[in-house]
């Protein structure tokens, strides 16, 4: 059979490379049965060798940090990393499971010995966020990093990862001599009827001009005659399938990277794919495997991408009918930790995913949520149900809704949506402009708890208890307002001040020339306060008190100051009154000692 080569012709703009035609005719067809080794594909970075139950993955040469993947058919993930040495994965060796026969995969990254320049100042300028320290190293890190991938079969319990591969084969054609002449019989002709011509080929054939066939063409070692073609034009038909572009630019500047189409690895145990291999590289930048769904990969008309959808409706558009997702993977090659996201959206919520940190949800969205239920402004400011946010919180609402923010753990017997703290604004409940702070009750709290607790400076400077009781500098108090000097505000509504002499200095005797100093130099007013003019009091103005009772900015009064004085100014009166009455008495007995004496004078002049 003439094995027949398709030259595709280009027409070529100006500037490009001339078309080389050949001077002279081609030197004599080899008559030899085999085709001059190929160019490799891929350069492989990894040894994969296996022994039937483990697999070894050995790097070609020394490197900082490799990471493997391997997938199962049944959809699990198997994870290791390595700084040096072979990286192994033992499918028989894992707790708690059977592998399944099957095709597994497997891509294994590696960062080359030198590639990686992270350390401790590197990590703390990214934590930092650096722009350009982040940016410098992901270029660096981009360039550094090699992928490789691959495929292996466990089939009966036993490993299949290469050990096999197909032979490069040249079949035996009908006919073929010693020599490598085919006697071989063509059939072409018009739709009349064929006409058969029987003549001598060499296997190998150059065809110096253009080559156009009119029908269809087979190329393989498995074409047989008579092929039947369908509705196909070019048919590859072997067990090793590739198309390799080989550019031979060889001027300045004109690009010569060689390229490849391949079709199914050809060893055991490997993938069923189609794939664009850059041979140059070594790289395999696009892989298909088989069984891909319909649409997997879609680009409309448009530009627009489809993933399993040939519908796009957006730039990329993913359809899918279970939790359509994006994964953001880092991986450690690149001297940082390994940390993984998704992405998410189902008819439950859209969500943030930290798959690192046990797969925790910590972004959430629920449908039906309102538009600019959170709205970052431009100023950084957030608003709550809002897109005008005015302070770096904004919570809004309607006037007659209550709208508050929920802190703190569900209390014990609350409802789902209940919290131990809310503030906010309760214009439904108790009518518009009504705010509020409620501490729910929680039925693990122990005494004084539930409470509202006040902090500056880290301290605690008031606290409302379980029993409505404040307490100012007092963790426990035991009046409805008790502060830490030891005042407070009885429950029947009686100020005592504190007074013991632990909470005093400079303690001296106030003196009745001081006390009757400042009593004579207070002058009682009647007044009305501005902010209440219909009430009524009597009292002293601060400004015109004396200097022992008035206090630093002469804007106020103590009650007890004034008490002093007036005991003290008392004490000395009494003092007075004592020393009177005591004179007094003595003057009323000698008054009737005197009486008595005169009384007896006179009775004894009568007599």
């Amino acid at each position: 059979m003439l094995a027949l080569f398709l030259v595709c012709i280009l027409a070529r703009p100006a500037g490009a490379q001339p078309v080389r035609q050949p001077v002279k005719p081609p030197a004599p067809p080899s008559l030899s049965p085999l085709p001059p080794p190929a160019k490799p594909g891929p350069r492989q970075t990894v040894t994969v060798t296996t022994d039937g139950r483990v697999l070894t993955f050995t790097p070609r040469g020394p490197y900082d940090r490799a990471s493997l993947r391997v997938s199962a058919p049944e959809g699990r993930y198997f994870d290791s990393e390595a700084v040096e040495g072979a990286l192994t994965f033992q499918p028989f060796g894992i707790k708690d499971y059977t592998p399944p026969d099957g095709s597994y995969r497997w891509e294994i990254r590696i960062a080359p010995s030198g590639s990686l320049r992270s350390n401790a100042a590197d990590r703390a300028r990214r934590n930092r966020e650096d722009p350009e320290a982040e940016t410098a190293h992901r270029l660096e890190v981009g360039r550094s990093e090699v992928v490789q991938s691959g495929a292996f079969q466990i089939i009966k319990g036993k490993v299949l990862a290469g050990q096999d591969a197909e032979p490069m084969r040249r079949k035996p054609l009908p006919g073929q001599r010693e020599d490598g002449i085919v006697d071989a019989v063509f059939a072409a002709g018009p739709a009349e009827g064929p006409r058969r011509h029987g003549f001598r080929f060499a296997i190998d054939q150059v065809i110096p001009d253009d080559l156009i066939v009119q029908g269809s063409a087979c190329i393989g070692l498995d074409c047989v005659n008579n092929e039947n073609f369908g509705f196909d034009t070019i048919r590859l038909k072997e067990n090793n399938l590739r198309i390799k572009f080989e550019d031979t630019s060889t001027l300045p500047g004109f690009p010569s990277n060689d390229w490849q189409l391949t079709v199914n690895d050809s060893a055991s145990g490997g993938q069923s794919k189609f794939a664009v291999d850059d041979t140059t590289n070594g790289k395999t930048p696009f892989t298909i495997e088989a069984s891909t769904p319909t649409n997997a990969l879609y680009l409309d008309s448009t530009g627009r991408v489809g993933f399993r959808t040939s519908l796009p409706v957006l730039d990329l558009h993913t359809n899918t009918g279970n939790t359509p997702a994006i994964r953001f993977e880092q991986n450690a090659t690149g001297g940082f930790g390994s940390q993984t996201w998704d992405i998410a959206g189902n008819e439950a919520n859209f969500f943030v995913r930290d798959v690192t940190g046990g797969s925790r949800l910590p972004f959430r969205v629920r449908p039906g949520a309102p538009t600019s239920s959170i709205d970052i402004a431009a100023d950084g400011d957030v608003g709550v149900g809002t897109a005008s946010p005015q302070a770096r919180l904004h919570v809004f609402g309607a006037n007659a809704a209550d709208v508050f923010v929920g802190m703190g753990p569900n209390p014990g017997g609350a409802a789902a949506d209940a919290s131990a703290l809310n503030i906010g604004y309760l214009g439904g409940a108790l009518g518009r402009g009504a705010g509020f702070i409620n501490v729910r009750p929680d039925t693990g709290a122990v005494a004084p708890n539930p409470s509202l607790r006040i902090f500056t400076g880290n301290v605690e400077r008031m606290i409302i208890d379980n029993q409505g009781f404040i307490g100012l500098g007092v963790a426990d108090p035991s009046n409805p307002i008790h502060h830490s000097s030891g005042a407070f505000l009885s429950a029947g509504g009686v100020w005592t001040n504190a007074s013991s002499r632990d909470v005093k200095d400079h303690i001296r005797p106030l003196t009745a020339g001081d006390a009757r100093a400042t009593l004579d130099g207070l002058s009682p007013v009647q007044f009305t306060y501005r902010a209440a003019p219909d009430e009524h009091h009597v009292g002293f103005i601060a400004e015109e008190v004396p200097d022992l009772v008035a206090t630093p900015d002469r804007k106020g009064l103590s009650p007890m100051d004034i008490a002093a004085v007036l005991a003290r100014v008392v004490q000395e009166q009494q003092v007075a009154l004592d020393a009177q009455r005591k004179q007094m008495a003595e003057l009323t007995a000698r008054i009737a000692a005197l009486e008595t004496a005169q009384a007896a004078v006179t009775l004894k002049t009568v007599r």
